[in-house]
């Protein structure tokens, strides 16, 4: 079996141009680009955090340079796209509806573990929104017996809400204050999105080309764990695409084991624009953080889960990259009161950083201010003090 080799800069360009991120408006300008990135990418992760602007229109506006975020909801009431949980939550084209069938399945598959009480709730629940339309978790009564212990500590009617959502029965469109409003599935997939429920080898392949396609290259573990609820045979799917010619079978100069590629990269001439980008750790780009560590010689964990006293860059450090270069962590915070963006810690990597990307990088910094809202620029803190002060320059 023939396999190709690439270099870390070769893999490096591939990533990124398949990402979006080999340059500045790779998909166009507008919200006719908003949804070539999430019919490109396949999937675009909502995260509830909102230190900075949240991460699934943060990926947005690292591709659409000014985006604005009521072009995503717009997106959603034109039915172009729909909100699901697969390996996360996230922003989904409509013409992939059918390809969460699976993940309903699995977790209907569940409904046998719940009491009669649970299930009585949630035909309840079912049944009121189907009489009277869309509704959100606080429109239904305080159910909750015990204090909540914690944020996913739910109550009875949310639990219910939730486990209706993700077995297929409900979806939902997120409001101006991030809740969801809940409504039935038919009053939000239009009648003609094909729903045939694929089989697990149609998955599989759906899984392998949509990974490979919107990240460039890919190893088995990466593409299974997008279907890892449903747990189609994606391995034994790749043995045959690679028999066939299909797909390409990858090794990378100094690392080991084996990566997969569309045969059409090989072949692409990709030239990066050096542009600069502060990303979020959410970024399709950032949520394998194996091929970071080993292809772009970045280690990067976003440090909201650890304790503060293990912290080493900061609560929130976005990775800022240049080319194909990861120069730097940026722990930055969105002042809503002062509309000042407050950048706790600038940190370099011990990498080679131009005059120019300097400049470049202090353009980004401007935009992602007024991306937040924010008219301030504070920076604290920084590892190197000659470039911070010509940034605060800038920024000025």
């Amino acid at each position: 079996m023939k396999k190709l080799i690439l270099t870390k800069s070769q893999t490096r360009k591939i990533i990124l141009h398949a990402t979006g991120l080999s340059r500045y408006d790779q998909f166009g300008k507008g919200k006719p680009a908003v949804y070539k990135v999430i019919q490109h990418l396949g999937f675009v992760q909502v995260d509830t955090n909102y230190t900075v602007e949240r991460a699934h229109h943060h990926t947005l506006a690292a591709r659409v340079r000014n985006y604005q975020p009521n072009w995503l909801s717009e997106l959603q009431a034109e039915s172009r796209i729909y909100e699901f949980w697969t390996r996360d939550s996230g922003f989904m084209p409509m013409d992939e509806f059918r390809f969460s069938l699976p993940i309903h399945e699995a977790y209907r598959s569940k409904w046998k573990n719940y009491s009669s009480t649970e299930v009585n709730l949630m035909n309840q629940v079912l049944n009121r929104i189907a009489r009277e339309g869309p509704l959100r978790a606080k429109d239904f009564d305080n159910d909750r017996v015990t204090k909540s212990s914690g944020w996913w500590d739910w109550r009875p009617s949310k639990v219910a809400l939730e486990r209706l959502h993700v077995a297929g029965k409900l979806l939902a469109t997120r409001l101006k204050d991030f809740h969801k409003l809940y409504d039935l599935t038919d009053n939000i997939i239009p009648q003609d999105v094909n729903r045939e429920m694929p089989t697990p080898e149609a998955l599989a392949q759906h899984l392998i080309f949509r990974s490979l396609n919107s990240i460039g290259l890919a190893s088995v573990q990466e593409i299974a764990w997008s279907g890892r609820l449903a747990k189609p045979p994606v391995k034994e799917e790749l043995k045959k695409l690679v028999a066939v010619g299909d797909v390409c079978l990858v090794n990378i100069a100094g690392l080991k084991g084996d990566w997969y590629m569309l045969p059409a990269n090989e072949k692409k001439k990709i030239t990066l624009s050096g542009d600069v980008f502060i990303l979020s750790p959410f970024d399709p780009l950032n949520v394998y953080r194996r091929r970071l560590k080993e292809i772009f010689d970045f280690d990067y964990m976003v440090e909201c889960f650890v304790p503060e006293a293990k912290r080493k860059y900061g609560y929130f450090a976005l990775p800022v990259l240049a080319g194909e270069t990861f120069i730097a962590r940026m722990d930055a915070k969105a002042d809503r009161k002062t509309n000042t963006l407050l950048i706790h810690n600038l940190h370099f990597e011990p990498v080679k950083i131009t005059t120019t990307i300097l400049s470049k990088l202090g353009k980004a910094i401007m935009a992602f201010a007024k991306f937040n809202g924010c008219n301030q620029i504070t920076l604290v803190h920084s590892n190197n003090k000659a470039w911070a002060k010509a940034l605060v320059k800038m920024v000025r």
